[in-house]
């Protein structure tokens, strides 16, 4: 008995690739490539970021203000009314032109946690010093970020300055409203408003053994300490 005759394959199958069948449900290792692309982009843009708050200090520390704005994002918003750099440019050049002489910004800790492929935010220390007349100031302050990449580089969309003091070198700024430039009526300056930890630590000493919360799921760690608060109204000198 003679065995039954093979099927040839139509020229249509015989082209399809292999991988064609299951292409659209690759997992695991075949998804490898773009999972690893994807994580070097996200370090890539984490190191972006951390410039980007670098140049900010060197370049307003110096006074190129060209290159201070341009890394705002193009529309960014100056004040309630005006939108863009040209207007951002006139503001930093007259408050650096009329209120100080010299400025340093030291960078301290920089967290940094992303909503999507082109979208952070972040919260960056900053000490820094003024000569502003007679006067030598320091400050310790931080900056709640938002981060946007936009045509492929990363800008600041918006900048919240949060502020525990400004004061002369010589007068420790112990006390309530610790914001004390010379000349003018001391304030506060937001600097535990964007956390409602600071009110609650106070409110309350625990009784016994304390609880422990869940650790902030990863890329959570910011809006898990912030628990939902609004952004808080802070006077900019």
């Amino acid at each position: 008995m003679s065995p039954p005759p093979r099927k040839t394959p139509s020229p249509q199958a015989r082209k399809r690739p292999a991988s064609s069948a299951k292409s659209a449900t690759l997992t695991g290792p075949e998804r490898a490539p773009a999972a690893l692309a994807a994580r070097v982009d996200r370090l890539e843009s984490t190191e972006e970021i951390r410039m980007l708050v670098a140049k900010y200090s060197l370049s307003l520390d110096m006074r190129d203000v060209d290159a201070h704005v341009n890394l705002f994002a193009h529309d960014i918003r100056v004040g309630r009314e005006r939108i863009g750099r040209a207007h951002l440019k006139a503001w930093v050049d007259t408050m650096l032109r009329d209120q100080f002489t010299g400025t340093s910004h030291h960078i301290g800790g920089h967290v940094i946690e992303f909503t999507d492929a082109d979208h952070a935010h972040g919260v960056v220390y900053s000490k820094n010093e003024h000569e502003t007349g007679a006067a030598w100031v320091i400050m310790q302050m931080l900056y709640w970020d938002d981060y946007e990449r936009i045509a492929g580089r990363w800008y600041f969309r918006r900048r919240l300055p949060c502020y525990w003091y400004a004061t002369d070198l010589n007068h420790p700024p112990t006390g309530a409203r610790k914001m004390r430039w010379p000349g003018r009526e001391p304030y506060e300056g937001g600097w535990h408003e964007l956390w409602p930890s600071w009110k609650s630590f106070w409110a309350k000493r625990p009784a016994g053994e304390p609880e422990v919360a869940a650790p902030a799921p990863l890329g959570e760690f910011l809006n898990t300490m912030r628990r939902g608060a609004p952004d808080p109204k802070v006077r900019v000198r």
